[in-house]
C-alpha cells in the first residue's frame, strides 16, 4: 500500500473511530441521565450533565428561535467542506500529525451532524465548572474537534517558524 494511501485510511480510521466514541458514549448518556440533572464525577470541577445543545460549538446560535434553528446544519455541513478543502490542500504535503488532526476534526463534526439529524440539537453531557467559571457542557466529539484544531495550529505554526541557522 502506498504512503499516501495509508495517511488516508489515517484519517478515515481516525474519523470513524471518533464517531463510534462519540455515538457510544451518547447512546448511555441519553439512556441513563436525566436532562439537566448533574452527576458529580469531580467534585467542584466535573460533572457529567444531560444538555440538548441547539446551537453550535460551546452553544454559539443557541438563543436561536427554534424557527430559525435549521440555519444550524447547512452551517455544519459548510464547516465540512471547508474542512475538506484544507483537507484536500493539506494531503500532498501533510504529514501524520496533520492528518491525524484532519480526522479527529472530521470524525467530531460527523458525530455531531448525526446529532443534528437525528435530535435537532447536540448531546452534550461533560459539565466543567471551577468556583464561579462554568465552561458551556461538550461530548466526545467537541473534544475531538478542539484537539484538531489545535493539532492543525500547532503544524502551521511549527512550519511558519524560521528554522535554526545550520
Amino acid at each position: 500500500m502506498r504512503a499516501e494511501r495509508r495517511l488516508v485510511l489515517v484519517i478515515a480510521v481516525i474519523a470513524v473511530v471518533v464517531v463510534v466514541l462519540d455515538q457510544l458514549t451518547k447512546l448511555v448518556v441519553l439512556h441513563r441521565l436525566a436532562p439537566g440533572a448533574p452527576v458529580t464525577v469531580v467534585p467542584g470541577l466535573v460533572a457529567l450533565t444531560l444538555v440538548m445543545n441547539p446551537g453550535l460549538a460551546f452553544g454559539l446560535l443557541a438563543g436561536v428561535p427554534p424557527g430559525w434553528r435549521w440555519i444550524v446544519v447547512p452551517l455544519s455541513l459548510l464547516a465540512l467542506l471547508v474542512l475538506l478543502r484544507v483537507a484536500l490542500r493539506i494531503l500532498p504535503i501533510g504529514g501524520w500529525r496533520e492528518r491525524s488532526a484532519i480526522g479527529l476534526v472530521f470524525g467530531g463534526a460527523v458525530g455531531n451532524l448525526i446529532d443534528r439529524a437525528r435530535f435537532g440539537a447536540v448531546v452534550d453531557f461533560v459539565d466543567v465548572h471551577f468556583r464561579g467559571y462554568h465552561w458551556p457542557a461538550f461530548n466526545v466529539a467537541d473534544s475531538a474537534i478542539t484537539i484538531g484544531v489545535a493539532m492543525l495550529a500547532l503544524a502551521a505554526l511549527a512550519d511558519r517558524s524560521p528554522s535554526t541557522p545550520a
